[in-house]
């Protein structure tokens, strides 16, 4: 394959002509097709666009779900790219329709993109079912667009593929390489120490986003696109291609081609998304150094396609699995390096047999056909597994008496020190708490102190902001100190590093053992016994639980009081409990069969 994002059909053993739809076979036929009184509306109003029955009858309807924004800096360019979509849905004689939906603008959105994560994937689903879509490209890449787009196309299971934003160029600074997020938490820190001046740090202001795209580090964002493209939700190659380059743009042509093909073949997302396919998914971040928050996505995603995958197969395939991609924040390169490395499909082959090629993708051949002509181009980017960054840890799941359910941290990303470290509880009630006494010459704190924050979990921020990476009081920086013991029920950008626990579960806010911490309490982390716990008596928590009082909800009305009646904890995904595959049986319903006859 000389051209990994071409869309060529695939073997004739996979998709044999006999088993192509027809015309009338599309879903859209129900709008269009119908000799009734409805399809003369549906078809008289697509007149009114200027649209003639050439144009749309008898076509596959593609969906492009584009979640460009004003207020999404990352997405800037998908205005053009959906065009180029619609381009590709055009050659392949198929109809395209682009639709907006939500945009989580993760450098804007208060208190946090997570939140609505939900939401969007509830749009997805039901624009996806309520409008005459044969199969929908989705449009996303900040944070919790990819997660929430494929959770929503998951639920509704019609023939999809993912384009993903692609990563910004690298920032400039005094010429250096700058990183998004993981180089302004270095230099806020240097410049709350004193170490650098405000024109500085202006400096690193104007020259740290230069371009469209998601951040250029291994953040959350390129970590959630590598994932989807190894489940097989993009064309191959298509997560790694920065979003200036005008390859980008081909593989935006590429992939409104592929999806008419798709259409005709039936090809949908749960006829080749299988347990081994989410195994693929994890190992892949694992090896990438990614983002703590894929192990919140993932779970989620996973059960919207009916595969349980939990907390300990993050663990299980993370003692085996070695961090190869040295990538920021854990390591030294940024996605544009990445690229020209030769990109995720190099890193794949590079990963061997840690990954399962059979498995089959959106473009109908397997995840090993698609990478079989990889090549590394820059071995200290994608190092072979013999010269790996670390020979496995990329993440850790937690346990004990401080996250009975379950708690995580990115080892790459701390000082070594501190992988076994006691130390006293220097507590934070919330965040506005934090805000006001971190930097007080006068709190009580050391560097061996362990900082704790509570109420920052999905009911407790609410949404589980990412506030993870707790700041280091103003007097320690100064003291030369940059990494210390943190803990809270928050998440952390993928952007950021340092000994910080996080998604402790049950959340504080809920009563989780975390709300039971007081000052001076002693708190040991042992990374490599995967435990997190607190010197303090069974009695004695059991004492503080009996006096513990629940905290008045933070809303009254609307979508929040939705959020926090039903958002799940988050070793389950922190999906809602009524978009859960089981929900109607749990709660006593009848299941319906099929999906429901709309127009």
């Amino acid at each position: 394959m000389t051209d990994p994002l071409s869309p060529t059909s695939p073997p004739a053993s996979s998709s044999p002509a006999a088993h192509r739809k027809k015309s009338e076979d599309l879903r859209s036929h129900r709008w269009y097709g119908a000799k009734d009184l409805r399809s003369f509306g549906h078809r008289s109003r697509t007149a009114q666009m200027g649209l003639s029955r050439d144009d749309y009858l008898g076509k596959p309807v593609i969906a492009i779900l584009n979640t460009w924004s004003d207020m999404n800096s990352c997405h800037t360019h998908f205005r053009q790219r959906a065009e180029e979509v619609k381009r590709g849905v055009w050659q392949a004689g198929g109809f395209p329709v682009e639709i907006p939906a939500m945009s989580l603008g993760e450098a804007f959105q208060k208190p946090t993109t997570m939140l609505y994560r939900n939401l969007l994937a509830m749009e997805a689903e039901e624009l996806l079912r309520s409008y005459p879509a044969d199969g929908c490209v989705l449009m996303g890449g900040c944070d919790k667009t990819t997660p929430g787009l494929v959770m929503g196309a998951l639920a509704m299971n019609l023939p999809t593929i993912f384009v993903p934003a692609g990563p910004m160029l690298r920032g400039d600074y005094k010429g250096q390489f700058l990183g998004s997020g993981s180089d302004t938490w270095k230099y806020w820190a240097e410049l709350r120490a004193g170490n650098i001046t405000e024109r500085d740090w202006q400096d690193v202001e104007d020259g740290i986003a230069r371009s469209p795209g998601t951040c250029m580090t291994m953040g959350t964002a390129s970590t959630m696109t590598s994932a989807a493209e190894v489940l097989g939700l993009t064309l191959p190659g298509a997560s790694s291609i920065p979003a200036a380059d005008s390859r980008h743009a081909m593989m935006a042509t590429h992939t409104g081609r592929r999806i008419v093909d798709m259409v005709w073949e039936d090809l949908k997302p749960l006829d080749f998304l299988t347990p081994a396919s989410f195994d693929n998914a994890v190992t892949a971040v694992l090896g990438l150094g990614g983002s703590t928050n894929a192990i919140v996505h993932l779970i989620a995603m996973a059960r919207r396609a009916g595969v349980a995958l939990d907390l300990a197969r993050f663990d299980e395939l993370a003692r085996s699995t070695p961090v190869i991609a040295n990538l920021r924040p854990g390591g030294k390169y940024l996605m544009e390096d990445f690229f020209y490395a030769g990109g995720l499909r190099a890193f794949l082959r590079e990963m061997g047999d840690l990954i399962d090629g059979s498995q089959r993708t959106c473009n109908g051949r397997t995840l090993a056909e698609n990478i079989e002509d990889a090549r590394t181009y820059n071995a200290d980017v994608i190092r072979p597994r013999a010269e790996a960054l670390l020979e496995s840890g990329g993440l850790a799941v937690l346990h004990g008496n401080l996250a009975p359910a379950g708690a995580v941290i990115k080892p790459a990303a701390m000082e070594a020190h501190l992988r076994r470290h006691t130390g006293p509880a220097v507590v934070f009630r919330n965040y506005d708490d934090l805000a006001a006494r971190i930097d007080d010459p006068a709190l009580p704190v050391t560097k061996d102190s362990v900082i704790v924050l509570q109420s920052a979990g999905p009911q407790g921020a609410p949404g589980m902001p990412e506030w993870g990476q707790l700041p280091i009081p103003q007097k320690l920086l100064k003291e030369g100190v940059r990494d210390m013991v943190r803990i809270s029920d928050a998440r952390m950008s993928g952007t950021s590093y340092g000994a910080c626990v996080l998604h402790v579960t049950p959340e504080s806010h809920v009563g989780g053992p975390l709300a039971l911490v007081r000052d001076g309490d002693l708190v040991t982390l042992d990374v490599d016994a995967r435990r997190i716990d607190m010197q303090v008596s069974d009695e004695e928590i059991a004492r503080r639980r009996a006096e513990w009082q629940k905290p008045i909800p933070k809303f009254s009305r609307g979508y929040g009081v939705m959020f926090l009646k039903h958002v799940q904890q988050a070793d389950t995904g922190c999906d809602f409990d009524f978009l859960a595959p089981d929900y109607r049986e749990n709660a006593g319903e009848a299941p319906t069969e099929g999906e429901p006859e709309i127009h």
